[in-house]
């Protein structure tokens, strides 16, 4: 048998904050037995597990998440996570509706935003 991936860890300074902005962008429940201060912190509808560490984010990201709206276009969900704390890096949407945002979460791992499937006609 091969090996699967159980979680994808991102490392932070808060655990328990950052994977509440996240639980809030994704509407996914932090698990029920995590609370506030705990050093590791599970999203578990997303396998998304938030580990405090001492250091901080220095350089850009080598792996990032990139982001489908499910019931909104691209544009009102870069709104949304921007009104939730995110902050716009670099704006990659064209004029004809083609391309994505680059946003960062509140400790600056960098995400996209890429246009909904209705948007892309699938």
């Amino acid at each position: 048998m091969t090996s699967r991936i159980r979680h994808t860890t991102i490392d932070c300074t808060h655990a328990y904050e950052l994977a509440s902005f996240w639980s809030q962008v994704l509407d996914l429940p932090v698990h029920e037995g995590n609370k506030p201060g705990d050093a590791e912190v599970l999203i578990e509808g997303a396998g998304l597990l938030f580990i405090t560490v001492p250091e901080t984010k220095t350089v850009k990201n080598r792996v990032h998440l990139d982001l489908q709206p499910q019931d909104r276009t691209r544009d009102k969900e870069v709104d949304r996570i921007l009104a939730l704390g995110a902050t716009l890096l670099d704006d990659r949407r064209n004029p004809d509706g083609t391309g994505w945002a680059v946003l960062a979460d509140p400790e600056g791992n960098e995400f996209c935003v890429e246009r909904s499937a209705a948007e892309r006609g699938d």
